[in-house]
């Protein structure tokens, strides 16, 4: 594990960017327009502050729009139709359903991208939440420990976002680490990160028979074992982790499928290496789905998304560090804001499939 506990080197005072422009002055300044950022977004501006969310791509969403996604999970109870879910992530599924660009159940939401985006862009404009796309975060200024402005870089060169708070939607928490707060990266004996991502959509696929030949082994192992014994697969992945469908649009299905390992997602050279990388295994899959997936002989590349997934990055070093046995005791805490469902889900660091620290909740 990589750990980081001084001053960020470029760390910058009011003085140091007193010769860039003001470009706007707001009472909540969001950095990055993924769920998280639209959740903070819109709540601030739902409660009167005027609040600006600064995304890098020309959308919100971020990976389940940007990054192709297509789905959100869980809002249920693990092995439970209850939801326990609920708030702007909630009203996200229900919003794209209603609007007739998905599905959204007690579980998940399965919705077109394109769809989200409107819908999300719809929902910031109802409640008065400001967007600023094409725009790139750069760095953070600090007076008297706070966090008082932002350094962004767009078309118009670089500028400052002064805000009474900054809320770090980054994923990656960059705002937090040029303010020169302590984070780690990594696992605890190499320091590195679970894999990324490439997402890619097929079409021409017939769903039915699909779903009928998962039925004896839901995440298909023994055909990519087959695949790679026939030399037709590399081996960077052992099961499907996820193919998502909804009935808008039934004859293309989302898939979460592609494994990159050894990337660090604040290197822009690793990002690169990951999304070649990336897109060579989705187009590699769709030959391996065509020979040996009933319903799939006829698929076809639809698209890849803008960004590649990342599953983990720094981890910021806050007044308490969530533990593995305070998800897997339900933990509660006084200063809690939401819920979470998700199990523990770790990929592997060095290899596909995943890995021996995964824990799903027992059914009660």
């Amino acid at each position: 594990m990589k750990s980081c506990d001084k001053e960020s080197p470029t760390m910058l005072r009011m003085n140091d960017v007193a010769h860039l422009p003001v470009a706007h002055e707001v009472d909540i300044l969001v950095v990055g327009g993924g769920p998280s950022g639209v959740a903070a977004g819109f709540a601030a501006a739902r409660m009167g502050a005027k609040t600006l969310i600064v995304e890098q791509f020309n959308c919100l969403g971020g990976v389940a729009t940007a990054g192709g996604h297509g789905h959100i999970c869980l809002y249920s109870a693990w092995s439970s139709s209850t939801r326990v879910v609920g708030g702007i992530p909630f009203e996200m599924g229900r919003r794209v359903a209603d609007a007739g660009y998905g599905v959204c159940t007690n579980s998940s939401a399965d919705f077109e991208v394109e769809g989200m985006k409107l819908v999300l862009e719809q929902m910031a404009e109802e409640c008065g939440c400001k967007v600023l796309y094409y725009t790139f975060f750069c760095d953070t200024v600090v007076e008297d420990g706070a966090a008082v402005a932002a350094v962004v870089q767009n078309k118009g060169g670089r500028r400052l976002i002064r805000a009474k708070r900054i809320v770090d939607c980054t994923g990656d928490g960059d705002v937090a680490a040029h303010a020169g707060c302590p984070f780690d990266v990594g696992d605890a004996e190499r320091g590195l990160c679970q894999p990324v991502t490439l997402m890619f959509t097929i079409g021409g696929v017939d769903w039915k028979r699909v779903c009928e030949f998962r039925k004896g082994d839901y995440k298909l192992s023994h055909v990519w074992k087959q695949a790679q014994a026939n030399g037709d697969m590399r081996p960077w992945q052992d099961q499907i982790m996820g193919w998502w469908w909804t009935p808008t649009r039934p004859d293309q299905v989302g898939c979460n499928f592609t494994h990159v390992n050894f990337i660090n997602s604040t290197r822009a050279e690793d990002l690169t290496k990951a999304t070649l990388e990336g897109r060579k295994q989705a187009y590699e899959a769709i030959q391996v789905y065509r020979k040996y997936i009933p319903g799939m002989e006829g698929c076809h590349m639809v698209s890849t998304p803008n960004t590649v997934g990342v599953r983990e990055s720094r981890r910021i070093r806050g007044e308490y560090t969530l533990t593995r046995d305070d998800v897997m005791d339900r933990r509660p805490f006084p200063d809690s804001i939401g819920y979470g469902s998700f199990f523990i889900d770790i990929h592997s660091v060095s290899g596909p499939g995943m890995d021996g620290k995964t824990w799903r909740p027992p059914k009660d």
